[in-house]
């Protein structure tokens, strides 16, 4: 089979022939971890880079993160434990007060689809929600997302109550949301600020030292 094809319907945001075409490769012989690595993983970059650059929209990352997840819940099952893929664990959440969370799930789903492993909070998290997921699930980045002027200055606190538990050098702290800008974030002494969900991803590799 020519998994390029694989590739090309993660890009198409094509569910059901990308979910088709990784049960083929499965099939094929082909390890699930290349599979993922090598051509749905490139699928999505190949969309985050159209998306950074105006030639792909929200809805297309969307789609493309469908497909990927659906890939994903088909091949995950089959690595046995094996976490050599992950390029490190994110703990996503909107903080205490707000309700929002398209953006934060776009954010979200990109990152599945790059690789990471993911545990989404939801919406309206408390400091101490956000420290006890960072400790239990041993993250690697803390993301928090507000869309409300009234709820951003929240980050603050949460960033104190990880700084309080004693883990802020175990974690880096992103932030996003419309209100929130980069003078903002070096203000509260969040590490990442980002504009998008690609950039989020982009970012978040180079921090880490897995940028490809």
């Amino acid at each position: 089979m020519e998994l390029e094809k694989l590739t090309d319907a993660i890009v198409a945001g094509n569910l059901n022939d990308a979910v088709a075409l990784s049960g083929q490769a499965v099939e094929a012989g082909i390890e699930p971890k290349v599979i993922i690595s090598d051509y749905l993983i490139k699928g999505m970059e190949i969309i985050g880079a159209r998306f950074g650059e105006g030639k792909a929209f929200v809805p297309n990352l969307l789609m493309s993160a469908r497909a990927m997840k659906g890939c994903l819940d088909l091949l995950k099952p089959m690595m046995k434990g094996d976490t050599s893929i992950s390029y490190g664990k994110v703990v996503i959440g909107t903080v205490k007060g707000d309700l929002h969370d398209i953006g934060k799930n776009l954010v979200a789903s990109m990152f599945e689809g790059s690789g990471f492993e993911v545990v989404n909070l939801g919406i309206n998290v408390d400091a101490d929600k956000f420290v006890k997921a960072v400790i239990d699930n041993k993250a690697d980045i803390l993301a928090l997302s507000a869309l409300l002027t009234t709820t951003m200055g929240y980050m603050k606190d949460v960033i104190k109550a990880v700084e309080d538990a004693g883990i802020r050098n175990n974690v880096k702290i992103m932030v996003g949301g419309a209100p929130v800008n980069a003078n903002f974030a070096n203000e509260i002494g969040a590490d990442i600020y980002t504009t998008d969900a690609n950039e989020a991803v982009v970012v978040a590799k180079q921090i880490l030292g897995k940028a490809s």
